[in-house]
């Protein structure tokens, strides 16, 4: 049992309860920190820099996480100022919990719009909702929708052997299971 956890052994004549053995109180006083509080506090910081937020994720263990871009990259430095933000307007809320910001991580998949508007031009892959991978350059970006060139075998007349060719082909975010920058090395 927790060292928060009091169990108190139950005594003959007390009024509505049964005859159980015991009953248990906890006197934990957790102090739960609100995801839109962090959220509003992170938009705040954002406000006059040229980083979006991504996510911000509350974890069972105790852990908030702090995922933010730029399309130039993340900046260590900014990370630690964007930490020290946060702390300060927490204060003492942030009590026991564990911070850590950083950045969206390069090969992961997409959770935001800007993240795709920042990879035009790059080679990504997308897992198409019936678990179909296509890789390709990300040509376009228009709301939700995304357009990903493709290179693809097509027949043309008089010629023997298909040829490769560039095909573009149309998604939603919302129909997609990720969308990810691959990384090229070549």
């Amino acid at each position: 049992m927790s060292e928060n956890v009091r169990t108190f052994a139950a005594f003959s004549g007390m009024r509505g309860f049964s005859e159980s053995s015991s009953f248990c109180f906890n006197d934990t006083t957790e102090i739960m920190i609100d995801k839109n509080a962090v959220m509003t506090i992170v938009e705040d910081w954002l406000q006059g820099n040229e980083y979006f937020l991504v996510d911000v994720s509350m974890e069972p263990e105790g852990r908030i996480v702090v995922e933010i871009d730029h399309a130039d990259g993340v900046w260590i430095e900014d990370c630690a100022e964007l930490s020290r933000h946060i702390q300060e307007k927490l204060g003492d809320e942030l009590g026991d919990y564990e911070l850590e910001v950083g950045s969206a991580g390069i090969g992961q998949p997409f959770k935001v719009a800007q993240q795709y508007a920042i990879h035009v031009g790059k080679e990504v892959e997308v897992l198409t909702a019936e678990g179909k991978k296509v890789h390709g350059v990300l040509k376009s970006v228009d709301g939700r929708d995304f357009t990903v060139t493709v290179k693809e075998k097509q027949r043309v007349e008089g010629k023997k052997r298909p040829v490769m060719a560039d095909v573009d082909m149309a998604f939603s975010m919302d129909s997609v299971k990720y969308t990810k920058y691959l990384l090229s090395f070549k």
